[in-house]
């Protein structure tokens, strides 16, 4: 059986028959990758008997052979696969094993450690308790002989490509700086090398975007398939166009307008996806954001109402793939510190630096690299879980992604995470440690850079909590930084720093964990939170700066003072949404309805309560109950009918009570869902309208069966006052909408309460003033104040709608005064149209309320 040899990048492999090999990112593959567009476990090669055969593992970028994606070929000595990308993706060369003598290939070797080329450092000696790292790459490194060659024999071409295969420098914690020296161009990344040069001529058009066509293939699914073209002119101005792209492009963090474009200087920077780019001299570098980034926060201090400061003056920074814990008793404003480090609730002063860029001031283009997993689970329980993560990467992604794409993506992540034997299980049937996986799924499926996380082990037990914990531990080595706010402090060991918030939101501690309890001189967690709590005036934060730790680990980040954080115009700064209008509205309103579907004791109650409050209207005898007249049989006068109102007045208190039973709940539920769909560019208006047209369906619906069960069999005039002969659906019909009111009256409880729990005594307190103000159990009119505040009330306006078509100022005149009649009753068509105008326009001033009422559930960096 023949052995293959594979080249790349300077390093060579002996393939043995007798085995497979796995390529991917995974440290424990057979060849491992580190680049970005190369998924965790990418492909397989093996010798089929035949042949030798390299199998695509259905990888998010593809495996490409003569520039075609494959999914299984057989390959041979001569051939070259590219992983990742067709063009500048990572290259295996293949060869007979005749040709080159050379050791088998050794499994477990990062690939950042296996370079062979001048000037890559040997890995770093391992400490106890640290955790293995790649060797780094000098902060600057030529590009190679072979890159020169390539340039010379290429220089009649308008674009070309020379990829560096090159390992990012491991930065310290970036100083803030200025522009760099001869370039002219301020750091894109820290001190990083550029992972591309792109060479390009006057006058000519570059494009850049997903697909292959493009002259820059950019490999990441938040960049649309054409993105944004760069033009230079002749005159040496280079401008940056937007092609209508979904996530936006970016120009030093803000978005220039969806298909508008944008004129570059030289120390500009261009955003597009995890991509950036900067002009020097005559090449365009790109950087690509492999998630090994730095991060670092300064002097960060939150005020409230009345002057009080909840988070004081706190400074930490931590190099790329970190996992970073921070711990503290209640009060010491944990959850304050990642709203301010996510820019969900920004600092007063301060700053985010997300490797060397200010996040407030470019959270528009670097939202899109930081996931963050609340503390409640952010899927819908009810869904599976491929089905809930499918949902959530159809509005992450841009409109153009097929669904392939999105579906690789997802069974990626899904065997990252180890749950691809769980993808078709419900949420809700999964164990603590189980959701929490999913969660940090739906985060990975953009592939963030810095993930936060708050609380991931409430409420689990110790083993769920070390696995949590674990999982964190794996995503960091992979390539991330991780921060993690926790109330356990049984698996800090597994963490790379540590830090401390003492009572009133200062820093007690920020270094490596194991050294922690002897900082504080205490023997375990519980006697440092006790000491918290019981020396509550001591100077904490003093204690930290005077000691040796704060010198080691914290002085270089405190003594920068931070720059004055001038705020882009609030429109400037509102990120595009990677799906239109229309396109969010549907796979909203088809996620709702999969989310009701699969709720079969919401669904049976949707039809059991219309029907029970409906069948309740009659009970009152039929002789008693006819919504006409009556004649006297003696005189054969019309008399009044008194019981007409009462017979009302049940089904339209039974449709207020079904139509905001049905809403009271849904907002404050999907809360947390909705605060971080929001951040990733979920559109206000799209999702309330989801839930207007879904629970608006439900709730007419509820209305037509409480009318027709109620009207259906007693006697009603023959002729209505607007639809003629069919005047039963004329009853019906200020009934639905007495019902789709009362539901919009739901959301609004909804998007007020806190707490669940708050919404059943609102729901209660609305159906009895409903009862009140319907007009049924005394005369309204005439009353002043009363009349006019029975104006808000939607029963109100529903049982004069309907009491018009019954003429309920002849079935039921006012006793005290039969001359005075109520206008809203008049037997006339034009009063039931006011009556079902004025109805619908309380359900739309609803609405508008609950979409005011949203905004203070969304991050206050996106707010008008």
């Amino acid at each position: 059986m023949p052995e293959l040899v594979l080249e790349s990048n300077g390093r060579t492999w002996t393939l043995d028959p007798s085995r497979s090999y796995t390529l991917g990112r995974d440290p424990q593959g057979d060849i491992v990758f580190d680049d970005a567009r190369v998924s965790w476990r990418h492909a397989t090669v093996r010798f089929n008997g035949r042949g030798w055969v390299v199998e695509d593992h259905g990888s998010t970028n593809g495996t490409f052979v003569q520039g075609r994606r494959v999914h299984q070929i057989e390959i041979g000595p001569g051939a070259a696969v590219h992983l990742g990308n067709a063009t500048d993706g990572p290259c295996l060369n293949l060869s007979a094993a005749a040709a080159v003598g050379t050791p088998q290939a050794q499994p477990q070797q990062p690939y950042a450690a296996q370079a062979a080329e001048p000037g890559w450092g040997a890995p770093a000696p391992h400490t106890p308790g640290a955790h293995p790292q790649p060797a780094q790459a000098p902060a600057a490194q030529a590009p190679s002989a072979a890159a020169h060659a390539v340039n010379a024999q290429a220089a009649q071409q308008s674009w070309q490509h020379q990829p560096q295969q090159q390992a990012p420098q491991a930065p310290s914690i970036p100083a803030q700086q200025g522009p760099a020296d001869g370039a002219g161009a301020p750091p894109v990344h820290g001190d990083r090398s550029p992972t591309t040069f792109h060479q390009f001529s006057l006058g000519r058009v570059m494009r850049i975007g997903r697909a292959l066509e493009n002259d820059l293939v950019v490999s990441d699914l938040q960049v649309s398939r054409h993105h944004a073209e760069f033009h230079a002119a002749p005159d040496g101005r280079l401008e940056i166009r937007d092609l209508g792209s979904h996530n936006g492009t970016y120009v030093n963090g803000q978005p220039i307008p969806k298909g508008g474009s944008a004129t570059l200087g030289p120390t500009d920077i261009v955003g597009v996806g995890h991509s950036t780019f900067r002009i020097v001299g005559d090449r365009l570098e790109e950087f690509v954001d492999t998630g090994e980034v730095s991060f670092s926060a300064r002097h960060l201090t939150v005020t409230v109402d009345g002057g009080k400061q909840i988070l004081k003056d706190v400074s930490f920074g931590v190099p790329e793939k970190s996992l970073i814990a921070v711990i503290g008793p209640s009060g010491s404003g944990k959850s304050t510190l990642l709203k301010a480090l996510t820019g969900y609730r920004p600092a007063d002063q301060g700053e985010v630096l997300y490797d060397n860029r200010n996040l407030y001031k470019q959270f528009a283009e670097l939202r899109q690299r930081i996931g963050l997993v609340p503390q409640d689970d952010i899927l819908h329980k009810e869904l599976s879980v491929k089905r809930a993560l499918k949902y959530a990467a159809k509005l992450r992604f841009p409109a153009d992604t097929t669904a392939a794409e999105r579906n690789a993506r997802i069974d990626e992540v899904l065997r990252e995470l180890k749950l691809d034997i769980h993808k078709d299980k419900k949420v809700t049937s999964l164990s603590g440690g189980q959701r929490k996986r999913v969660s940090v799924a739906l985060e990975l499926l953009t592939k963030p850079s810095l993930i936060f996380l708050d609380e991931p082990t409430s409420g689990l037990d110790p083993g769920m909590d070390r696995d949590v914990m674990q999982l964190l531990r794996g995503l960091a080595d992979d390539g991330r930084t991780v921060l993690v706010v926790t109330h356990s402090v049984a698996e800090l060991a597994l963490c790379d720093k540590l830090l401390v918030m003492a009572p009133g939101g200062s820093v007690a501690y920020f270094g490596p964990p194991e050294e922690a309890l002897n900082f504080f001189g205490y023997d375990s967690w519980a006697d440092v939170f006790s000491a918290f709590e019981n020396y509550r005036d001591y100077d904490w934060a003093g204690r930290w700066k005077g000691s040796q730790h704060y010198q080691m680990y914290a002085a270089e980040i405190d003594a920068v003072a931070p720059q004055s954080v001038h705020m882009p115009p609030p429109q400037a700064i509102r990120p595009p949404k990677p799906q239109g209008w229309g396109s969010q509205l549907l796979t909203l309103i088809r996620r709702y309805v999969a989310v009701i579907a699969s709720d079969k004791g919401f669904l049976a109650l949707t039809v059991i309560l219309p029907a029970v409050l409906g069948a309740v209207s009659l009970l009152i005898e039929h002789d008693k109950g006819l919504l006409v007249n009556p004649v006297n049989p003696k005189t054969g006068v019309h008399v009044p009918n008194g019981t007409a109102t009462t017979v009302l007045l049940i089904l339209a208190v039974g449709a207020c009570f079904a139509g905001a039973a049905n809403s009271v709940r849904e907002l404050i539920k999907e809360r947390v869902i909705y605060e971080r769909e929001r951040a990733t560019g979920l559109s206000r208006s799209a999702y309330l309208m989801s839930k207007v047209v879904v629970l608006g369906a439900v709730t007419v619906l509820q209305g037509l069966l409480v009318g027709l069960i109620g009207f259906s069999s007693r006697e009603i005039p023959e002729q209505g006052l607007v639809l003629g002969n069919a005047t039963l659906f004329e009853l019906c019909l200020p009934i639905m909408a007495l019902g789709f009111t009362s539901m919009m009256v739901g959301l609004v409880i909804s998007s007020l309460v806190k707490t669940a729990e708050k919404t059943m005594p609102l729901l209660v307190m609305f159906a009895i003033i409903q009862v009140v103000f319907t007009g049924c159990l005394f005369t309204l009119h005439g009353t002043v104040g009363v009349d006019e505040f029975s104006y808000l009330m939607p029963s109100r306006w529903a049982v004069a709608a309907a009491g018009t078509t019954l003429d309920f100022n002849d079935i039921a005149p006012n006793t005290d005064d039969p001359t005075s009649t109520d206008p809203l009753w008049n037997h006339e068509a034009s009063a039931w149209g006011i009556d079902m105008a004025a109805l619908i326009a309380l359900g739309v001033v609803c609405g508008f309320l609950v979409a005011r009422f949203l905004r203070r559930h969304e991050p206050e960096v996106m707010r008008k």
